[in-house]
């Protein structure tokens, strides 16, 4: 019986193409000089009780400051390995110089926030103090959700010959899993610690986490990480 679907023959003029190198292990992929720590949306005005999400949006930060102490490690552990920390902070610039019609059409729908969050210079927009940055942190500013939209993020992990991002911050659901997935959509591996993210609705912060797991991302707790960058200091 002949197969009704054979297999195509040889194309003589296609030379061999090399299979690309694939990283599959979280040790491989965290290492040291691969990886990048994105510490995404950790403002003010998304965290302080004064912040705008808190006071007119009436949103429940608890569950995204309970993920401070975490962030707080794993911000530790990457300056002490050598991996650069990149602050990407939402930004919104003065008279809606930074806004479009469906921009500013979505945001106002959006779930406990205001349309002028993170205004670019303001006490809002800044790190909270309890992860302030340091002098040799990176400072990305974001207009949209996603960290890499119209931002010089690419340029600089490219500078900095890192092919994977640990994604950490706030909220899981939203500018956390946009950036994650233009990531891996920009051909980065990406990691994302489960217990370094928070969403002002968890099982949004669940779902997202489990989207990410099976299609995009290596999902697992940040004690991992950190226990990987520290087994690599210690046998330097």
């Amino acid at each position: 019986m002949t197969d009704p679907n054979p297999a195509p023959a040889p194309d003589p003029t296609r030379g061999n193409r090399r299979r690309p190198t694939v990283l599959s292990t979280l040790p491989e992929k965290v290492r040291p000089d691969r990886a990048a720590l994105l510490i995404i949306d950790m403002s003010n005005d998304f965290l302080h009780p004064a912040g705008k999400t808190i006071v007119r949006g009436g949103r429940d930060v608890g569950a995204a400051r309970a993920v401070v102490p975490v962030q707080r490690r794993l911000i530790d552990a990457a300056h002490t390995a050598g991996v650069p920390v990149i602050y990407v902070s939402h930004t919104t610039l003065p008279d809606h110089a930074s806004d479009s019609g469906p921009w500013l059409d979505a945001r106002s729908r959006a779930s406990f926030s205001v349309v002028d969050i993170c205004i670019d210079g303001s006490w809002g927009q800044q790190v909270i103090d309890e992860l302030t940055p340091t002098e040799d942190d990176i400072l990305v500013k974001k207009y949209r959700y996603s960290g890499f939209a119209g931002t010089n993020l690419d340029l600089v992990l490219r500078s900095l010959a890192r092919s994977t991002v640990i994604c950490a911050g706030v909220s899981t659901n939203a500018c956390v899993e946009a950036t994650a997935r233009e990531a891996f959509s920009h051909d980065y591996y990406v990691v994302i610690p489960e217990d370094a993210c928070a969403s002002w609705d968890m099982e949004l912060h669940q779902a997202t986490l489990d989207t990410a797991r099976h299609r995009y991302a290596t999902v697992g707790p940040a004690a991992d990480i950190i226990e990987i960058w520290s087994s690599t200091e210690e046998r330097r």
